[in-house]
């Protein structure tokens, strides 16, 4: 018992200190919005809607960036020296942010963490997975996504309670931001004290190293039977041919990362982040003044971990399709609703906590069913050939359409106002909604295989979309 518990406890605390990054991901996409209030005046950025957009979205361009190039990083350097790595430019890039002496190094400050928040992206997730034992993968990985959302609500109270408390004191913001350092600097001493990913260590040919590792987490018996199934797997993906953007005159190529791309665009059209990044912003022009803004825009986070909570639940019990276009809807409507208050009941007091309610709404159909749905299928449709070319594309336009986003939203506010900006978001809503009733598959309950031979004999002698991935071909999970 005592060893097991050790095992256990060891788990733990290499999941504690690398998801880190997810809750460092989480913050610095969610302290903004408490903070451009404040770093707006005159006498601080005077920000204007645009160079303000422009500060909020810098992260997520310099995100698509390190999406692309952060694992080729960790490939080369390790998962954990690239999360060390990291964690050095979380610091720097947070200090940069909050000393800022005006906008040009703000948003280069924000730009450089950008880079570490899309490495973070794709090389935490990346190391959870590999060194989880099999049996307790999925819970293990899933753990990364519950650390962005509580970093965002820890922003979010961080806000409200600095705003509140000390929002007299012109330089507020810069406290807001600085405070990230904290758990920057954490995880860079933190990693230091566990181990380097296992199957990295494989793919480097240092099995003995692999082995102590793997001992350490779970029994010898399993760790040495886990050891050959990651030897098996590493060999197999080295004799695999690795697919290039040459194969994409293939059709059925071509067809999964149309798919690919458009659950990315779907995720974020919905304007999720419009709320993430600019919720204060949307609470004041409702009717709220700043402090209540911030402190009603706790909610959203609280409401964000609850829901990830249920959608996780939710990725077991039910289809793919009719998980995401429920969620669809849910937002969609939410965003309608929205839109027509804003309008009917300009000016009246319950108007700000009707719009409060309705981005609860929100964020509780977008972060419990269509953010978990959304993360599984690219997981899922990619062969292991197309699996490093497609995420890196896919993941690339999620953060570049995020990045387009956050630039024109402010834009959008200013100069049409809260009403008309959530009908254009309905308006993507509707064509997020078709674009999955129309092409998108059902996946749940196929293996990969199954998923890669569907789509390989897509049109070929079938009735179509619909009977290639017929529910009495999937078998339940």
């Amino acid at each position: 018992m005592r060893v097991e518990a050790a095992k256990n406890s060891f788990l733990t605390k290499i999941i504690l200190i690398s998801t880190l990054g997810g809750l460092l991901f989480g913050y610095d996409t969610g302290v903004i919005n408490g903070a451009l209030p404040f770093m707006s005046g005159k006498d601080q950025l005077n920000l204007t809607s645009f160079t303000g957009g422009l500060v909020a979205s810098s992260l997520l361009f310099g995100a698509a960036l390190g999406a692309v190039f952060g694992g080729r990083l960790s490939d080369y350097n390790g998962r954990r020296k690239n999360i060390m790595l990291l964690s050095v430019v979380f610091f720097a890039s947070t200090i940069g942010c909050a000393l800022a002496p005006n906008v040009v190094v703000m948003i280069i400050s924000r730009f450089l963490l950008g880079l570490a928040v899309g490495g973070a992206s794709v090389t935490v997730p990346s190391y959870l997975a590999e060194v989880a034992p099999a049996d307790r993968r999925g819970g293990i990985v899933t753990m990364n996504e519950l650390m962005i959302v509580s970093g965002q609500l820890f922003a979010f109270v961080i806000n409200a309670i600095l705003g509140t408390a000390f929002g007299d004191t012109s330089h507020v913001w810069r406290y807001m931001l600085a405070i990230a350092a904290l758990p920057a600097l954490f995880l860079f001493i933190g990693m230091f004290r566990v181990p380097e990913s296992p199957r990295w260590l494989v793919s480097k040919k240092r099995n003995d190293e692999a082995l102590t590792v793997l001992a350490k987490i779970s029994s010898k018996e399993k760790a040495t039977e886990e050891l050959a199934q990651i030897q098996a797997t590493v060999n197999q993906e080295q004799e695999v041919k690795k697919a290039g953007f040459k194969d994409l005159a293939t059709p059925w190529v071509r067809r999964i990362m149309f798919l690919g791309i458009g659950i990315a665009v779907v995720q974020q059209i919905t304007g999720v982040n419009s709320i993430m990044y600019y919720g204060t912003q949307i609470l004041k022009d409702a009717g709220f003044t700043t402090n209540a803004a911030l402190i009603g825009n706790i909610a959203n986070g609280v409401i964000s971990v609850l829901a990830t909570f249920v959608g996780i639940w939710l990725l077991g019990k039910v289809g793919r399709r009719p998980m995401l276009i429920t969620g669809l809807t849910g937002t969609t409507a939410a965003l309608l609703l929205i839109a027509i208050f804003s309008s009917t009941m300009h000016g009246s007091t319950a108007l700000p906590y009707v719009v409060l309610a309705l981005t609860v709404t929100f964020l509780a159909f977008q972060q419990g069913a269509i953010s978990p749905v959304t993360w599984l299928m690219l997981s899922e449709i990619f062969p292991l050939r197309l699996r490093g070319l497609g995420m890196g594309l896919t993941v690339f336009f999620l953060w570049i359409v995020n990045f387009v986003i956050g630039l024109l939203f402010p834009v959008l506010l200013g100069s049409l106002g809260l009403s008309t900006t959530f009908y254009v978001f309905v308006i993507l809503g509707v064509l997020a909604i078709m674009f999955v009733k129309i092409f998108l598959p059902e996946t749940k309950g196929l293996s990969l295989e199954q998923l890669e031979q569907n789509f390989r004999n897509h049109g070929k002698n079938t009735g179509g979309l619909q009977e290639s991935y017929s529910p009495k071909a999937a078998s339940t999970d």
